[in-house]
């Protein structure tokens, strides 16, 4: 069976991510969540199941074959899924999703060290700067070119929920979280994300944790 090492639901955005991949495939796997930031996370990162990765999560063990990065898990679980599960088929819109995918893989650091995940909580909207606000537009301004070009047929970027979708889905929980406005389009994609069934049980599940990360709380 599969394994899967992923950090604290609340706050870990790339383990929500290979998270979502493993769910997407179909495959059954084994789930484990380790702490992150706590006084024996410095130990756990060391034994061989992190170490191979940099001692960093997600870590996907397939038998004696490790993958880690969200991106390359999706693209190894895609491949042992028999590649119908995560891209579009047409050319045209499976270039935009893997540009969109890698664009989002690499980039938006503003928003991201401005507005780490964090699903406790909901703030109230405030000014998080003009470099948070272009990665923003940016976003909004890709979603609907998705959606308008090639979603018509289901209530996601591409149509059905996919890599494109699993990679943005920590963005729509940091929208939420900071309560960065947006236009009735990308809102409407955001409660679909929000709505799927691997989100819900995500989400219940860092609803259930008991332990807090005080560096990553306001």
């Amino acid at each position: 069976m599969l394994r899967l090492i992923i950090g604290n639901k609340v706050y870990s955005s790339w383990s929500l991510r290979g998270w979502l991949a493993a769910k997407q495939c179909g495959l059954p796997f084994e789930e484990v969540v380790v702490p992150l930031f706590g006084e024996e996370w410095p130990a756990r990162q060391a034994e061989p199941d992190l170490a191979v990765s940099g001692g960093k999560v997600p870590t996907l063990w397939d038998g004696d074959i490790a993958v880690w990065d969200s991106l390359a898990i999706i693209d190894y679980l895609d491949a042992l899924s028999g590649r119908a599960h995560f891209w579009p088929a047409d050319k045209a819109a499976l270039a935009l999703a893997r540009s969109m995918a890698a664009e989002m893989h690499a980039g938006y650091q503003p928003l991201r060290q401005t507005c780490g995940m964090n699903t406790r909580h909901v703030f109230p909207p405030r000014d998080l700067g003009p470099e948070v606000a272009a990665n923003v537009a940016r976003i909004v301004a890709l979603w609907d070119e998705a959606r308008s070009r090639f979603g018509a047929e289901g209530d996601y970027l591409f149509g059905r929920f996919g890599a494109a979708d699993i990679m943005f889905a920590p963005v729509v929980l940091r929208f939420v979280t900071y309560s960065i406005a947006v236009p009735a389009p990308a809102r409407t994609y955001m409660d679909a994300v929000l709505a799927h069934p691997f989100m819900r049980e995500w989400l219940d599940g860092a609803a259930a944790e008991e332990w807090a990360v005080p560096r990553l709380e306001p």
